[in-house]
């Protein structure tokens, strides 16, 4: 079996501390299989990832929108963000992507509402149903009651910040992922969800505190 994270951020995220070697050595040790670089509005390292680490690496972004976050995976280019939710998931949908929902309806890290969600139901493929980070606010049964009535295509991802929140949460699939098979191999798909450890769980804070006191530097 396959193991894919499909929402992780890495030196490019402003509260993300991934760094490049972090991805080459989870891939080489075989701790995961294929991992989707997915920073804040941006798709810089993980194009440069792509290149290095070639089809181990999904090419993502997670879109800041007018109604929440929404991941856009298989990019080509990076997608504008501060616009509608609707306008964002067609601008996904017109390069070729998939819209993947991350930690729907919490409110603490902007996720999309369920009103907005079923605003763009047509246009979603995946729905994050367990996020690695999802402990002071966990949505996941409402996530995947969701999913399950719009017969969406459902996942794990540990939304690592810091190479130590790789591998505890992630999906198993039968073979690597295209965006032609993802969404049918995800339907098939087992969960491998483990509590994360507490440095896990404090370190976008810490990465933004850290780059911001190197800026005044």
């Amino acid at each position: 079996m396959i193991k894919i994270d499909l929402h992780t951020h890495s030196i490019a995220s402003p509260d993300g501390g991934i760094k490049p070697e972090h991805y080459d050595r989870a891939l080489e040790s075989g701790q995961l299989d294929c991992i989707a670089t997915t920073d804040h509005n941006t798709i810089d390292v993980a194009c440069s990832l792509h290149d290095s680490l070639g089809k181990h690496i999904i090419v993502g972004e997670e879109i800041t929108t007018t109604n929440g976050e929404l991941i856009g995976l298989f990019l080509k280019r990076s997608v504008a963000p501060r616009q509608s939710i609707l306008a964002t998931a067609q601008a996904i949908k017109a390069q070729g992507g998939l819209v993947y929902i991350p930690h729907p309806f919490e409110t603490l890290r902007k996720g999309v509402s369920e009103a907005s969600l079923n605003q763009i139901a047509e246009l979603v493929d995946i729905v994050e149903v367990h996020n690695g980070r999802a402990v002071f606010q966990n949505r996941s049964p409402q996530a995947a009651a969701w999913a399950r009535m719009n017969r969406k295509a459902v996942a794990a991802s540990s939304d690592a910040h810091g190479h130590k929140g790789l591998g505890g949460t992630y999906t198993l699939v039968a073979e690597l992922p295209t965006a032609q098979t993802l969404v049918k191999l995800l339907k098939k798909g087992r969960f491998v969800t483990n509590r994360p450890p507490l440095r896990t769980l404090l370190y976008p804070k810490i990465h933004r505190l850290h780059k911001r006191l190197s800026r005044t530097r």
